[in-house]
């Protein structure tokens, strides 16, 4: 039996969904996105076979509506199926970041034939739009999904089977342990990288030399504080409470750090490194989180013309695609090294062992 599945936003997130809905038989993807832009690339690449001229006329059609769009749109979209008219079985989902106002406002359908399982692809990229999906975008991320009430595992069933080509992994939380779990490791991780970005403005202006100094590490922890800013303001209002909560109690450890210092408690700041260093040595390598990672090779290279070209030719050969690349160090008449990074584990690890049988020293960091 054919379905049609109806997707509101078209961007990074909706479009890589899109993506693979489309490779399921007997399924017809009709298409919403406010960017007409992003319409056209996704009917041109066959992802969608129809647009919706407007929400009432996509969701009359649909039996699965998938809302990819920013929280607060996703929660006047829910707000919007209440007025109209539904006489069929709809199943809806999203994948917002923040679950617990969705989950309200999906709580509040009075529609019998209406049934609401939450989602949230953990996974993404720091480009944004039609663009930037790709259908592998999902693979090995957790997928998490959070029912409403109502729902039963025949629609969380339904959701699973419909995305069974992300190669996503799925796991069943209720919204508490959802939004807690994401503020930890995605929402706060955010907060604390813009502000370390701002104090490093604040500092190049004493030290104007400064912006070259934070290449390199400075720029990797703080990469994620170049992700979309309206994106993220509508993140931290959504989860507030809980980034409120989790500020006092970094203020607080910040405090203890501090008079670890002060008084210059060696042996305890010596122990509180290294509790920090075996929790994060502990943490699973190849699995994907909430925050994107790329897959990193550090190479040597010696000072001399065509090196860097040829080590860029050697992956092209291999048909090996590389999602960027960076010059840590090179000054003349020393070894320099390059991070090249990956899109996948399996083009890390192959150009890893292609370097290394071609006489380059490389080397992997988790």
């Amino acid at each position: 039996m054919s379905k049609t599945i109806f997707i509101v936003g078209l961007g990074l997130i909706g479009g890589s969904l899109a993506m693979n809905v489309a490779r399921e038989k007997e399924v017809k993807v009709i298409g919403m996105d406010a960017d007409h832009t992003n319409l056209s690339l996704a009917k041109n690449q066959g992802v969608v076979h129809e647009f919706a001229k407007d929400f009432a006329s996509g969701v009359d059609q649909a039996d699965v509506l998938i809302l990819a769009t920013p929280i607060s749109a996703t929660i006047d979209y829910l707000n919007q199926l209440n007025e109209l008219s539904i006489d069929k079985p709809l199943l809806v989902t999203d994948v917002s970041s923040v679950k617990n106002q969705v989950l309200q406002a999906a709580q509040k359908l009075t529609n019998p034939f209406l049934s609401f399982v939450g989602g949230h692809p953990m996974a993404g990229s720091h480009k944004q739009g039609f663009t930037a999906a790709k259908p592998h975008l999902f693979e090995n991320a957790i997928f998490v999904l959070t029912p409403a009430k109502g729902a039963d595992e025949a629609d969380a069933r339904t959701l699973k089977e419909l995305f069974s080509t992300t190669g996503a992994r799925f796991l069943t939380l209720s919204t508490k342990e959802h939004d807690e779990m994401t503020a930890v490791i995605s929402h706060f991780p955010h907060l604390i990288a813009s502000s370390l970005v701002h104090q490093a403005r604040e500092w190049q202006k004493t030290h104007p030399s400064l912006e070259h100094l934070a290449a390199g590490g400075f720029r990797d922890i703080t990469r994620i504080a170049s992700s979309n800013p309206e994106l993220w303001q509508d993140i931290f209002f959504q989860n507030k409470k809980l980034l409120i909560q989790m500020l006092d109690d970094w203020i607080g450890e910040m405090k203890q750090m501090k008079q670890l210092l002060y008084h210059e408690e060696s042996q305890l700041t010596l122990q509180y490194l290294g509790e920090a260093k075996k929790f994060r040595d502990g943490l699973p390598i190849r699995e994907k989180g909430a925050i994107p990672a790329f897959y990193d090779i550090y190479v040597d290279i010696h000072d001399q013309p065509g090196a860097i070209q040829n080590v860029i030719q050697l992956l092209a050969e291999q048909e090996i695609s590389i999602k960027n690349i960076r010059i840590l160090e090179i000054r003349e008449g020393i070894t320099g090294a390059l991070r090249i990074s990956f899109q996948t584990g399996e083009e890390q690890q192959k150009s890893y062992q292609l370097l290394s049988d071609n006489g380059y020293e490389v080397t992997i960091q988790a």
